[in-house]
């Protein structure tokens, strides 16, 4: 199909509120999706676990969303409860976070990471929906860099607050605050209106295919699509490197004392997020005029890089580099992602099937990263470990360069 299609949602009164309103639940949703991070690190440190139990605790929750991100992507497709899907994402993770407050034991651990996993994996497709939902695949790259820019926005507020919160109260003020950010997101998704939504737009169908009898072709066209199997293991490989840095950070940091741990872990996080929010701005720049090749190449550049500087330089300033160069990858992949997925899987109706399936891989490489950091942490260092992760991810740019979906339409320059 060319790519100079026009699909933009025709506009429906109260759309434009909607679309707005997808910064707030974005800015909320931030600490929501991506659950603990670093601080669970620094939490269960401190309850005496060792690096590898830590490790594999993490990795319970990666689990279970690499395994489910599929099936609720293809739930994001089908259902016309997007809202509802989100709003019950948010409602979990409260749950499992002060459940894991109150009784930080093994299975109660396990299972709030495994319930918080799952929360993760099912939003991160039902808002890619709800995006392409209320703007269309001609506006979509504008959005995400929106969207990404108030989630990283969201994340650095959030690391500000816990980091003074932390070194007033203690860490556990984070879990606190992670409990209110969730429920600042069902308060922006009631500004956001069933009626707003195209639900065939959402799922990657052009506006009005299902009303005139067209159906979706299938999932065929997830297993047959050369290009997004590319995109999925050079994402695998990637977080298989990048998922465990930041917590390995603090904790290396932690393990020596030098530091408030918490707010070290607090300005790690904020130096990322601050390199985040220019750099999804540019990456939607990027995806409208040039596609998302280059986007992904910088940022799988950025990420072998960091991890020898993290090897390497044994100090605590070496946090500055370390996380500009993440808000770096992090900041252009988070636009990247959803949108190259939307690009390659048009017109096929499975489109957030599609980046579940993408995601699972992700998540297989993010669910296997902690496990592996910690493992080789506890036998040969924490700067062996960061060199590790520096390999899987150049691995992960060798592969984009060799299999790259170079062909994937450019989105049409007169959008945004």
């Amino acid at each position: 199909m060319d790519a100079t299609t026009s699909t933009a949602v025709p506009t429906a009164p109260g759309r434009p509120r909607a679309a707005s309103a997808l910064g707030g639940l974005n800015f909320f949703l931030a600490d929501v999706r991506d659950g603990l991070g670093p601080f669970l690190g620094i939490f269960l440190l401190g309850q005496g676990w060792a690096p590898d139990e830590i490790g594999f605790a993490m990795t319970a929750g990666g689990l279970a969303g690499m395994l489910a991100a599929g099936p609720l992507g293809a739930l994001a497709d089908a259902t016309r409860a997007k809202r509802g899907l989100i709003a019950a994402c948010a409602v979990a993770v409260i749950i499992a976070t002060l459940a894991l407050l109150a009784v930080p034991t093994l299975p109660v651990t396990l299972a709030s990471q495994i319930f918080s996993g799952l929360a993760g994996a099912a939003i991160g497709p039902a808002l890619a929906a709800l995006t392409l939902g209320l703007v269309g695949q001609d506006r979509l790259p504008t959005q995400l860099g929106r969207n990404e820019a108030f989630n990283h926005a969201g994340n650095m507020s959030a690391a500000v607050l816990a980091g003074g919160l932390g070194y007033a109260f203690g860490i556990t003020a984070v879990f606190w605050l992670m409990a209110a950010m969730a429920a600042g997101s069902l308060l922006a998704l009631l500004f956001i209106r069933p009626g707003d939504i195209d639900h065939d737009v959402a799922r990657g169908l052009e506006p009005g295919d299902t009303a005139h009898g067209r159906r979706p072709p299938g999932f065929r066209a997830l297993i047959g699509s050369g290009p997004l199997l590319a995109v999925g293991f050079t994402l695998l490989l990637f977080h298989l490197g990048n998922a465990a840095m930041l917590p390995l950070l603090g904790q290396a940091i932690a393990a020596k004392g030098e530091v408030d741990p918490a707010a070290y872990t607090a300005a790690t996080v904020v130096i990322a997020q601050l390199t985040m929010i220019p750099m999804a701005l540019i990456a939607a720049r990027i995806a409208r005029t040039h596609g998302y090749f280059l986007v992904f190449l910088a940022a799988l550049v950025a990420l072998p890089v960091r991890g020898l500087i993290a090897g390497l330089w044994a100090s605590p300033y070496a946090l500055v580099p370390v996380q500009i160069l993440d808000g770096v990858g992090a900041g252009l992949l988070g636009v990247a992602t959803p949108g190259i997925v939307a690009r390659i899987l048009r017109g096929s109706g499975h489109v957030n099937a599609g980046l579940g399936g993408v995601m699972t891989l992700q998540g297989a490489g993010a669910a296997l990263s902690p496990a592996l950091a910690g493992m080789v942490a506890a036998r040969f260092g924490y700067g062996a470990a960061f060199l590790v992760l520096a390999g899987a991810a150049g691995a992960a740019l060798a592969l984009w360069l060799i299999c790259a979906p170079r062909s994937v339409p450019v989105p049409a320059a007169s959008t945004g």
